[in-house]
């Protein structure tokens, strides 16, 4: 940082300048001026006289002329450090929670709270969704992690630590702890479910915890190709399932892909039960250019629903890859995926203004479609299109800038014995995007 600068030295300085412009400003007429000193006057003395008088003032300004350079360097750094000390203040996170009032506080059907108390409590699922029938459930999810030398430097920086409750996280670690509650809320919410997490070979993921398994697919993991290679590794999978299908005997697993920064807060069973008709299950809300959140896509763990799953896959690809590749890295398979569905002739993209679930056939493969507000709530829809949280919410996506907040949530969740889940709603509905 630049040293500060003392009053009086800072106004010495602005006077220096004023005096080296005015000088720079007289310097080509100074012979003319004394010519004309010298007319006036008659007296040659005179002359002489005012000459050494402006030479001598001259001589006592020459030690400033050397220095002068390096004193404005200094200003100028002083300046611009403390625009950039003013920049930083403005952008930078608030290193907690900012809580606000609650959306959709007096509507009936929505979460109400009195500051972190819900007054009535979300609606949970009384049937053991994923294992009511016979089959199971794995959630699939996409994580990698990054052993570059910009990554560590990273993490050596303490000022970008992240503190909740007695924890400190940078942000690799912050990462594995996000990974990590995401397994939390599924094993508190859906036990007998499994997990699975694919990666790169080359990623150093220490997964050690019952129910949580690594499946390596080969591929392009950087940050800036991620959602591509999501979708590729999607595909990959679903073809090792139906690959293996045969050797289920005659149990099915379902598959619920997902980013792993969301919150399953009920059983995400009934969506099979419920809904017995569909192959592919999909998140709209009513957002003109992108209607689908590509955060949660449901699996149905047929073969037909695995191979239809895979085809409708191949396609979003198809139009990702020529589309969308020059698309923000974390639109582009949403953007495919909405122009693949859109594209239908018989769709009609009224349906997502209406918030109930509803069933079209897209490239020969039957697409359940679920609203956000139920199965991909996120903080700021919920603050203004979806008016509040459902009672009957089921996953939460922290997605964006939110990441923190599900730090703070399983935190809140695990402080008190008192806490429960709709309290920690009420959390989440209060805190906005923090």
């Amino acid at each position: 940082l630049a040293p500060e600068i003392p009053e009086d030295l800072y106004h010495l300085i602005k006077k220096a300048v004023a005096i080296r412009k005015h000088l720079e400003r007289n310097r080509k007429d100074k012979d003319s001026k004394f010519r004309l000193i010298l007319v006036e006057s008659g007296d040659k003395s005179l002359l002489g006289m005012r000459v050494c008088s402006g030479w001598r003032r001259f001589l006592l300004f020459v030690p400033l002329i050397f220095f002068f350079p390096h004193l404005i360097s200094v200003l100028e750094m002083h300046q611009n450090s403390t625009v950039e000390d003013l920049h930083h203040k403005q952008t930078k996170k608030f290193d907690h929670l900012v809580l606000g009032p609650p959306a959709g506080q007096g509507l009936r059907d929505r979460l109400q709270c009195r500051g972190l108390k819900a007054l009535n409590k979300t609606r949970r699922s009384t049937s053991s969704g994923n294992s009511n029938y016979g089959d199971g459930i794995a959630f699939v999810t996409v994580f990698a992690t990054y052993n570059s030398s910009i990554d560590r430097q990273v993490t050596s920086r303490s000022n970008d630590l992240v503190t909740v409750g007695k924890m400190s996280y940078n942000k690799v670690e912050g990462s594995m702890a996000i990974l990590n509650i995401f397994f939390n809320f599924i094993q508190v919410m859906m036990p007998k479910s499994n997990i699975v997490v694919i990666t790169d070979p080359a990623s150093e993921l220490p997964v050690l915890r019952n129910g949580v398994s690594v499946f390596p697919i080969q591929g392009e993991y950087s940050r800036d190709k991620l959602m591509l290679q999501r979708i590729r590794s999607y595909i990959a999978f679903l073809q090792s399932r139906l690959e293996d299908h045969s050797q289920w005997q005659g149990k099915n697993n379902h598959y619920v892909f997902t980013d792993s920064d969301v919150a399953v807060v009920d059983d995400l069973g009934q969506v099979f039960s419920n809904y017995q008709n569909f192959h592919v299950a999909l998140t709209f809300r009513n957002n003109k250019d992108q209607p689908l959140n590509s955060g949660f896509i449901a699996v149905r763990g047929t073969p037909d629903g695995l191979l239809r799953a895979k085809v409708l896959l191949q396609e979003v690809l198809k139009i990702y890859s020529s589309k969308y590749l020059k698309a923000s890295r974390m639109l582009g398979d949403q953007l495919a995926l909405a122009w693949v569905v859109k594209s239908h002739p018989s769709f009609d993209t009224k349906r997502f203004t209406r918030r109930q679930p509803f069933v079209e056939e897209i490239g020969g493969a039957l697409v359940l479609f679920l609203p956000c507000s139920v199965y991909n709530w996120t903080p700021p829809e919920g603050a203004g299109q979806f008016h509040g949280m459902p009672l009957d919410v089921k996953v939460v996506h922290f997605k964006g800038s939110r990441k923190r907040l599900m730090l703070e949530s399983w935190n809140f969740l695990n402080s008190s014995s008192s806490s429960n889940i709709s309290d920690m709603l009420c959390l989440i509905l209060k805190s906005g995007r923090t």
